[in-house]
């Protein structure tokens, strides 16, 4: 019995990695307010953007299962990043590194962050899976770039204001400007990302035998 991955495994296990490393690298730069466009939002906004990306690819060539795979597997790490993060930032520094104060305020999220980046994260994704399979039904595995758009702005939407809502509310924040300001971010993101889709879906299928699952998203 042939042991080794095939092609198109391979590529599933890249593009899976490369979404949790997104996930990850996401909740670290986070902490940083940038702004695009007079538009503020945080650091990890294009970032993590790019993680639509990759599961309207999965779903598109692999189905919807695999992407839920994926998406549940980005929780876990998350949640034990989290974790490891907090253990670095509660053991004693050493004497001679004068940094711990810096460390803590870059890393150390508070747990209402981290409850609402979580939750704001496992049901948009999840949203966004099933609007992809939901609109691929309707549009009979025709026109991408429909299910691609609608699928990915409503699941922004969705996690902008799960997100700004759980985290800010009842402390004074603008809730509303904030979550206009990283929702059009994200749209307009969202917009530019639909090429991205395609040609990564032409080049795997192109290089590979695996044939997008149309039949099987209809059945499902």
């Amino acid at each position: 019995m042939d042991k080794t991955l095939s092609r198109e495994e391979k590529i599933f296990l890249l593009l899976g990695c490369t979404f949790v490393v997104l996930l990850v690298v996401s909740n670290i730069i986070a902490s940083k307010i940038i702004t695009v466009a007079g538009l503020v939002g945080p650091a990890a906004v294009i970032c993590y953007s790019l993680t639509f990306v990759l599961t309207d690819t999965i779903t598109e060539l692999w189905g919807k299962e695999r992407t839920k795979f994926i998406v549940n597997v980005g929780f876990l790490v998350t949640i034990i990043s989290a974790i490891f993060i907090r253990v670095a930032i509660a053991m004693p520094a050493a004497p001679f590194w004068p940094n711990q104060e810096s460390y803590s305020l870059i890393l150390g999220s508070n747990l209402r962050i981290v409850f609402a980046s979580l939750a704001a994260y496992i049901i948009s994704q999840h949203h966004d899976i099933w609007a992809f399979g939901f609109w691929k039904k309707a549009t009979r595995g025709k026109h991408l770039w429909v299910r691609n758009n609608l699928s990915t702005g409503t699941s922004q939407l969705l996690d902008t204001v799960i997100f700004i809502t759980l985290a800010f509310y009842g402390t004074g924040a603008p809730l509303l400007t904030m979550i206009m300001g990283q929702y059009i971010i994200k749209l307009a993101i969202a917009g530019l990302d639909t090429p991205v889709v395609y040609l990564l879906v032409h080049l795997i299928k192109k290089n590979t035998n695996l044939v997008s699952q149309k039949m099987q998203a209809l059945a499902n």
